[in-house]
């Protein structure tokens, strides 16, 4: 988005400074991208406490997205008693829920479309904690990997949603810092869930340990009842202003009375459906999705899946190691750190190339630069791979593999915010629709690898089996590449669908 195209705003962006992300400059004033109407109820004019309080209680069901999944990974030894399976086995009930965001995802996006983000949000994380409680009491393997199933499916959500939100609320200074602290907040999801539970199972049984998890689950819904709002907004020049005070208001908009009541004029169900498939059409959506997402999140969701069955001794682990489920949850501080650093790194690296473009491209900017923040963190990711299947295979030290796997999980979020923000750039319209296929496409690469990692490994030895997964990585990088050399020419032959439009 280089020029400023609301009627009312006399300046193109020229790039007297960006000031470090903190805004955009001419004459010493902010230029605001887009402008906010004059509606006190249109989300761009809302509070900064407004705003962020309402961000914030998005934050938990990201959190909670991949953490629901992963949260059984350091149970599946406990498990065995109760399913009297072997844990490998037992593993695979995670699988349908890795596969189920996907299709969960897709199906959010035509609805929050059409009848608002707060009630598929509320919606989404009730009806998460009703399975999560079905979870912890199922009786048999068959309901239990169902319920964990429908955890993933009804879980996706927010981190669809997540995206239309910032792009609702926030302006284009502000948004790839808001895009950093939501993909930080599902990414760190899937390392502190297992982290949490491997030390609640050294006192609790696995029933139990799944009921903490409905409190978390609990608390998610909370946040959305005390916080939540509606942030999709009509900026049509004929629209109706929206009276939404009082507590009937406030529940009519939560569970979607008010939603399908205000969908006259929004595009359809069945309309964004099939923008939702012909976004995909788009190469540049579709090579830094599917070309580049996939191939490097898929060993992220692996490794995490199956690393507990690496580290703890046999019988019921297959690695070269021994540890202790404490040691195993303690372990999972390395990709946690990971993940922070990344989130600091991305805070400002983000922001700095897109000022730095601004300003020495004469207030021009093209959002293919955005995807030069991929290149640092996917050689990191790279060398972390190697580093892991080095040290699973030649037993050295902790600490190989924490780096290797800490290495890992920097690579994921720094390379996924910055092609979340290229895409917003390029899709503000259809953020929902285009975060939806991230967040597919990503959990489709996991899905299969939660099969195939662990006999891989057992076959070929981790260094050979991650070596072969870096290579994947390091090769798919020519995605990357194409959309930044083409991407200019394919979003002028190849526009956006304008049907899904929703402001």
């Amino acid at each position: 988005m280089a020029e400023a195209t609301d009627k009312r705003q006399s300046h193109v962006v020229t790039s007297e400074e960006l000031d470090g992300g903190n805004g955009v400059y001419i004459d010493g004033k902010i230029v605001l991208i887009p402008q906010p109407s004059d509606d006190p109820n249109d989300p761009l004019n809302w509070s900064w406490l407004k705003k962020h309080l309402v961000f914030a209680s998005l934050l938990p069901g990201c959190f909670l997205t991949d953490w629901v999944i992963t949260w059984g990974t350091t149970l599946f030894v406990a498990q065995v008693p109760t399913f009297h399976m072997a844990p490998p086995q037992i593993s695979h009930s995670i699988s349908g829920a890795i596969f189920m965001q996907g299709p969960g995802g897709l199906l959010a996006v035509p609805l929050c479309q059409r009848f608002g983000r707060l009630p598929v949000l509320f919606w989404s994380q009730f009806l998460t904690l009703i399975c999560t409680i079905g979870a912890t009491y199922a009786k048999g393997y068959a309901g239990f990997t169902a319920c964990r199933t429908l955890q993933g499916f009804f879980g996706a959500a927010p981190q669809v949603i997540g995206l239309s939100m910032i792009h609702d609320m926030f302006f284009f200074h502000e948004r790839a810092r808001k895009i950093n602290i939501w993909g930080f907040s599902f990414l760190i999801g899937p390392y502190l869930g297992p982290f949490v539970s491997g030390f609640i199972i050294t006192k609790l049984d696995w029933r139990h340990t799944f009921g903490v998890l409905c409190g978390f689950y609990g608390f998610s819904v909370l946040m959305i009842l005390l916080f939540g709002d509606e942030t999709l907004f009509d900026r049509s020049e004929d629209r109706k202003p929206i009276e939404r005070k009082g507590i009937a208001q406030r529940v009519n908009l939560m569970i979607g009375i008010a939603g399908i009541s205000e969908s006259h004029g929004r595009p359809g169900v069945w309309e964004v459906t099939k923008d939702l498939f012909g976004l995909l059409l788009r190469p540049y959506l579709l090579l830094p999705t599917f070309g580049f997402v996939t191939w490097i999140t898929m060993w992220t969701i692996g490794i995490v899946s199956t690393i507990t069955i690496f580290l703890s001794p046999p019988p019921q682990g297959i690695g070269p190691y021994a540890f202790s489920p404490t040691a195993v949850s303690l372990l999972f501080f390395a990709p946690m750190i990971g993940t922070v650093f990344a989130e600091f790194w991305g805070h400002w690296f983000n922001d700095f190339l897109c000022g730095r473009y601004i300003r020495t491209h004469g207030g021009k900017y093209k959002p293919e630069h955005r995807l030069w923040g991929v290149y640092p963190a996917w050689i990191l990711g790279i060398l972390g791979l190697v580093i892991l299947g080095e040290s699973l295979q030649h037993k050295y030290h902790w600490i190989g593999l924490a780096f290797g796997w800490g290495l890992n999980c920097f690579s994921t979020l720094g390379t996924m915010v910055a092609i979340s923000a290229y895409l917003l750039d390029v899709f503000p319209q259809q953020a929902a629709l285009a975060s939806a296929w991230i967040n597919a496409f990503r959990t489709v690469g996991g899905f299969c690898v939660v099969y195939l990692q662990t006999p891989w490994v057992a076959n070929n030895g981790p260094a050979v089996t991650f070596g072969c997964q870096a290579a994947i990585v390091a090769f798919f990088i020519v995605s990357i590449a194409a959309t930044q050399k083409f991407g200019e020419k394919w979003r002028a032959k190849f526009p956006p669908p304008t049907g899904s439009r929703t402001s």
